[in-house]
């Protein structure tokens, strides 16, 4: 089994780090956690016991001009963990990478059998909320169990997982320098805007307002709307389909990026998924 390292760097997140941590402590091992919180001020809650932790100073900016200094910072920790690791996996706290279950393999079975010499990636699914058949998330409950419909987008087909010291761009989008490769059976999910009261708490956090988020949110409040409104494709004939197009395509403003070419493609989340995280 190859030696596999995550990170992440959280700033007022504890509802995502508990899950991240539960998640990938599960498939990797807490001790092979590391998690940064970005200032001083931050609080580290008792249930991070058992991984990495530090506390840095944080990183000044509006969302672009931090998002950077974030990436380049969690860069630098990734390269020195490779004196201990084969590979290492950088998510936002909000983003898990899942190996389709009926691979029967664990996240550290799967990439361990992977060929990766430099990058690989989810093929990302960002989860909604359709407003009319589900209930508000209940933390203590598996998400996918309450959450049955995603967006398959290329903005979320991230190059996570890197087999040697690299630069990521900001928000883990690509690797400098490198192409992406997508995993067969390998899914990013993210969580970030999968409800819509979520997403109204966090209009009204002013560090976040005053960070230059608003716009932000707004935009990404999109997939709910399009998770409500639109029909929802099969999952087993849209995934395939998606898979290809992203790993032709490439938007013309970054040729080592997928694209989806504009296509809003809802998919219905198999049962399978369900109790996973």
């Amino acid at each position: 089994m190859k030696r596999i390292a995550a990170l992440t760097m959280v700033r007022n997140d504890e509802f995502y780090l508990r899950k991240w941590i539960e998640y990938y402590g599960a498939q990797l091992g807490r001790e092979n956690l590391y998690v940064y919180f970005d200032g001083l001020d931050q609080l580290v809650p008792e249930w991070c016991e058992g991984v990495n932790v530090t506390l840095c100073p944080k990183v000044m900016g509006q969302v672009a001009k931090s998002d950077k200094g974030r990436i380049n910072f969690l860069s630098d920790r990734a390269a020195k963990l490779f004196k201990r690791y084969d590979l290492v996996i950088g998510t936002d706290a909000d983003e898990i990478l899942i190996v389709d279950p009926k691979l029967g393999l664990s996240l550290a079975e799967y990439l361990s059998q992977a060929n990766i010499t430099t990058t690989l990636s989810g093929l990302g699914v960002d989860v909604g909320q359709h407003v009319t058949l589900e209930e508000p998330i209940d933390p203590s409950r598996p998400f996918l169990s309450q959450r049955h419909y995603g967006r398959l987008s290329s903005r979320y087909t991230k190059a996570n997982v890197i087999a040697q010291p690299l630069r990521w761009g900001s928000g883990f989008h690509r690797v400098k320098g490198h192409n992406y490769h997508i995993g067969k059976g390998l899914y990013l999910f993210h969580f970030g805007y999968f409800d819509i009261g979520r997403i109204e708490a966090r209009f009204a956090d002013p560090s976040r307002c005053a960070d230059g988020w608003t716009k932000h949110l707004t935009k990404r409040s999109k997939t709910i709307r399009l998770c409500s409104s639109r029909k929802a494709h099969r999952w087993e004939r849209a995934v395939p389909i998606a898979r290809l197009i992203q790993t032709i395509f490439r938007p013309p403003y970054a040729l080592n990026k997928p694209s989806m070419l504009e296509q809003a493609v809802i998919v219905r989340i198999p049962e399978r998924f369900h109790n996973i995280v």
